[in-house]
């Protein structure tokens, strides 16, 4: 009964809606994609290639919320998962409220979600929180000397349309074990699980997760030691899906009383014979892939060259089927919503193009080609609107579209919004940004976003994030020498992860590659201190 009182409230305010065009409409949904599991052992991390590209015309303002296709990496378990808890590995390609310098192009985030979001750590002096009370912002240390990351993200080049976007985290062992984290008796593990990029222009690692972003939360719930990402594998059978949290719509009513729906122009790339290739490759590790090759090296054993072992890899292969959950919602008043499904797979249909490669194939009497994009249909009917079972937003094309709706001439661009605040650091002397401090700048690099980043070159065991990464002076100096080793060792001209098999490569931002100061080419690497918009 209350699902029908509550279906019913929605016609009626779909009334109201209709004649005011009521901003509060928007698309929300997944899509799902199929793949089967794979054997449990295959826990050391993964990789994949993904598509980057613009997912909307113009860009809607800071409500815009949607990530492109992209995953969750837990921690796995022996037996059931701890109760009341959600950690994880979820970060990507996409747009975000907070992103501060946005453009219709994506960016890249690390996204670690510390115990039930307590914390998030998005990549070097980028997550919540302040500096006074910082909730993940020293939750990511930097590796390479190649590649600086912005605090607002990893820029892609702009204008890309479905290049490939390969990345994935493996798990290396640049620290040791702990049995006391602050000199508590609880355990801190040594996964540093390390983001690795393989792109047009630049390959290899570039940051990881200190083990003490996990651990440190034992502190506080001692139940949860030794359940978190510092000591646990990870569960390769991870879902891969599309998030899409906000995208603008408005509806309209005709004079007899029908309902129709528009939204913005949403764009699909046609990356691979008038197709979408969404994802490529996934693939999951055990620890012979590269652990065991780094964990020797640093024993003593030979020097292990970076590159993945594909004889400790297993591809994860796609099954039939997959489908969409996007839907129009509506708000309903005291923070309450309803949805109605779109007729997805009106348009849009499921394609393997190998097992090893997922997709969709268009219908192009309702999606249209545009260059290297098909655009989904803009224009939607409600049908069975009493029925709530049945009823769906079908798709339609614009001649169907009655002129009294006020739809047709509706248009979605980008909104007048405020100046960008700053993204700042800590300019306080006594402070761990200043003590022992940078080495060499500042130097700055001006991004395809607007944007201007100022960066310094720090000493890699002296950069913020390993100063508050509970580690000793000694154990700091045990990782610098480790990765001095890497820096010589591990080249930025070089293969890391399997290379795609169909498509380009995704470029990145080019202003993001830099070169070391002469004399610091090893042990030390770049971190931004400020973004802020150009002048």
């Amino acid at each position: 009964m209350k699902r029908i009182v509550l279906f019913s409230l929605l016609i009626v305010f779909l009334e109201v809606s209709a004649m005011s065009q009521d901003e509060g409409e928007y698309l929300f949904g997944y899509l799902i994609f199929p793949i089967r599991e794979v054997d449990r052992s295959y826990n050391a991390g993964f990789s994949m290639y993904v598509p980057a590209w613009q997912l909307l015309r113009h860009y809607p303002g800071h409500l815009f919320q949607s990530g492109l296709p992209g995953t969750w990496m837990f921690a796995q378990y022996d037996g059931p998962a701890p109760e009341n808890l959600y950690s994880d590995v979820e970060g990507g390609l996409g747009w975000w409220r907070d992103t501060r310098f946005p453009t219709e192009t994506p960016k890249f985030i690390m996204g670690g979600v510390g115990p039930n979001f307590s914390e998030i750590a998005n990549g070097p002096a980028h997550g919540w929180g302040s500096w006074e009370e910082p909730r993940g912002l020293y939750g990511v240390a930097q590796l390479s000397p190649w590649l600086l990351f912005p605090i607002d993200g990893l820029n892609i080049k702009q204008g890309a349309s479905g290049e490939l976007f390969g990345y994935g985290y493996l798990a290396l062992p640049l620290t040791e074990p702990k049995e006391k984290t602050d000199g508590k008796d609880v355990p801190t593990g040594n996964n540093c699980w390390t983001l690795f990029l393989n792109t047009k222009n630049f390959k290899g690692p570039v940051a990881f997760f200190t083990p003490y972003f996990w651990s440190h939360h034992y502190l506080s719930e001692p139940r949860l030691a030794g359940q978190l990402l510092d000591s646990r594998p990870a569960e390769p059978n991870r879902a891969v899906q599309m998030e899409t949290q906000w995208i603008p719509c408005r509806i309209g009513r005709d004079k007899r009383g029908e309902y129709y729906a528009k939204i913005a122009e949403v764009l699909f790339p046609l990356n691979h014979d008038d197709v979408s290739v969404l994802l490529h490759r996934d693939t999951v590790y055990n620890k012979g892939a590269l652990w065991e090759c780094v964990e020797s090296w640093f024993s003593g054993g030979p020097p292990c060259e970076g590159k993945i072992d594909e004889r400790g890899a297993c591809l994860r292969q796609f099954r039939e089927g997959g489908y969409s959950t996007w839907e129009i919602r509506i708000p309903m008043g005291e923070g309450k919503e309803k949805g109605i499904p779109i007729d997805w797979n009106a348009f849009a249909s499921p394609l393997l193009i190998d097992e090893f490669t997922y997709g969709y194939k268009w219908n192009y009497n309702l999606a249209t080609k545009n260059g290297k994009f098909v655009v989904l249909p803009q224009y939607y009917r409600l049908e069975n609107k009493e029925d709530e079972k049945r009823a769906r937003w079908v798709p339609i094309t614009p001649d169907e579209v009655p002129a009294e709706t006020g739809l047709l001439e509706l248009r979605f661009e980008r909104p007048v919004e405020g100046l960008p605040e700053p993204y700042t650091t800590p300019d306080d002397p006594r402070s761990c940004w200043k003590q022992p401090g940078p080495v060499a700048g500042p130097f700055k690099a001006y991004l395809g976003d607007g944007s201007v980043v100022t960066y310094y070159w720090f000493r890699f065991a002296d950069q913020p994030a390993l100063l508050n990464a509970g580690l000793t002076k000694d154990e700091r100096e045990r990782m610098q020498e480790r990765v001095e080793r890497i820096h010589r060792m591990w080249t930025k001209d070089r293969e890391y992860l399997p290379p795609p098999t169909i498509g380009e490569l995704a470029e990145l931002d080019p202003a993001q590659l830099v070169m070391p100061p002469k004399g610091l080419e090893v042990g030390y690497v770049p971190i931004a201190t400020r973004q802020e918009l150009a002048k």
